[in-house]
């Protein structure tokens, strides 16, 4: 595995080591032992799938307060999405600034937000399928969330957003008295 820093502290896209013969393929998506390198110490509490009928789809984008902050490692593994984190940190200096990636299976990308980071993403082609890694149990009581369309983000989705959930819709806008989360 390869960890590409990005300008986002915490946040790394990781390249995946492929070994290809003629039966197939194999790669890991997590070892403890490698994500030592980047000091992620949190053990992995849940496994998430998706899967994503129509092209355009934007889901998120989402996160959860403390106490139940959480890490999620995403990976594509049918389809393509455009993954976005949102920074949510209130001392950080890319505080409501996003940051994309394309992740799909052949370019064996995973994306690894910390902690206070929004996400979300928009489906590139039909029938997208994700993996999730989460540090955290889902608890519907420290969830939150942020518009997709938020101006105060500007996000550059890159299709026309499709699809948004009614709940997805309904996030509030960031106003002046957003100062962020703490981590």
């Amino acid at each position: 595995m390869k960890f590409r820093k990005t300008q986002f502290a915490g946040l790394f896209i990781i390249e995946l080591d492929l070994f290809q013969d003629d039966r197939g393929i194999f790669y890991r998506i997590y070892c403890e032992d490698e994500f030592n390198e980047i000091n992620h110490s949190k053990r992995i509490v849940q496994i998430n799938y998706s899967q994503t009928k129509k092209k355009g789809t934007v889901r998120g984008l989402h996160f959860q307060y403390a106490p139940k902050m959480e890490i999620k490692m995403i990976k594509c593994i049918k389809g393509a999405v455009f993954d976005v984190a949102v920074d949510l940190r209130k001392d950080s200096p890319t505080f409501l600034q996003w940051y994309g990636e394309e992740l799909s299976p052949e370019n064996m990308k995973v994306i690894y937000i910390p902690q206070g980071l929004a996400h979300g993403f928009q489906t590139l082609e039909k029938n997208s399928e994700l993996l999730y890694l989460h540090t955290e149990f889902y608890s519907p009581e420290y969830e939150g969330g942020i518009r997709y369309d938020d101006p105060k983000i500007n996000i550059e989705w890159p299709l026309k957003a499709k699809n948004v959930s009614d709940r997805d819709r309904s996030f509030r806008l960031i106003d002046n008295n957003f100062k962020g989360i703490t981590v």
